[in-house]
């Protein structure tokens, strides 16, 4: 009996480990990546953020005080920039919430927060934007990776160009 027993744990085990290779992830190939005009809004950075640093949706109260404090900064910025404010660009603020090609560097950490990471590297570039970088070299000085997959590209403080990885087609 013993013997069995030890017997079924080794299988379970073995099928537990089978399942866990088998369930690795796979590499990112060309077709993964998508080059994009709009980025994602600031609820969708929040949320991803949120969710890798707690494990765990927001509640009610935790989302409430996120829009509350983007309103402000919203308000803010648009207030201190009345250029802006009169703009068609001053919808992707108000309404959309969105990151898109043309914004500043300020814009886009309004709308997303503080990047992942930043690199100037062009190898670094290359990489994640895949079969697109000779389009995107063009312009691109400058990365910003952000939360989902994705990455902004800047020339000095304009975002240039855009480009995720791991979504569905856009």
């Amino acid at each position: 009996m013993r013997h069995a027993l030890s017997l079924i744990l080794l299988v379970a085990l073995a099928n537990g480990v089978g399942a866990c290779t088998s369930s690795a992830p796979k590499p990112i190939t060309d077709e993964d990546v998508q080059r994009a005009a709009e980025g994602p809004t600031a609820n969708e950075i929040f949320l991803s953020r949120f969710a890798s640093g707690y494990g765990r949706v927001p509640t009610f109260e935790e989302m409430s005080a996120f829009r509350l404090e983007l309103e402000g900064a919203v308000s803010a910025y648009l207030a201190a920039h009345p250029d802006i404010s009169t703009s068609p660009r001053a919808s992707q603020f108000t309404f959309r919430r969105r990151v898109a090609l043309g914004m500043t560097k300020e814009e886009v950490q309004l709308l997303g927060g503080l990047p992942y990471s930043t690199t100037t590297d062009a190898a670094e570039m290359a990489a994640a934007a895949r079969q697109f970088w000779p389009a995107v070299k063009a312009r691109a000085r400058e990365m910003w990776v952000y939360p989902g997959g994705w990455q902004f590209y800047f020339d000095s403080d304009r975002l240039v160009d855009l480009t995720v990885f791991g979504k569905p087609p856009l």
